[in-house]
């Protein structure tokens, strides 16, 4: 799998998706923050943590996953989804599993 990382160096990145400290003891710190981004540009998951929180990075893998998943499948996956569960076929009036 290929994943891009980006180095911020000049905080042009944090600024323009809202994670840049602008205020406090902590000015032009990044707080800790994952995008999904797909193929098309389009923002599909955004998390933002506060400075002395970490992230978990097998969520953040499980939504890529969920997220190709759903692109090439149609489908929805509920909370906790992992490859191979069952998943949702989108109807509000049935909820049905498959």
């Amino acid at each position: 799998m290929e994943i891009p990382l980006v180095s911020d160096l000049n905080k042009e990145i944090s600024k323009a998706y809202g994670c840049l400290c602008e205020d406090g003891g902590d000015v032009g710190v990044s707080y800790r923050a994952t995008y999904i981004i797909d193929r098309n540009g389009i923002v599909r998951h955004s998390s933002i943590n506060d400075l002395p929180v970490g992230r978990n990075p097998e969520e953040y893998l499980r939504l890529v996953k969920a997220f190709q998943f759903v692109d090439a499948h149609g489908e929805v996956c509920p909370a906790n989804w992992q490859p191979g569960a069952k998943s949702m076929i989108p109807d509000p009036k049935k909820n049905n599993y498959k």
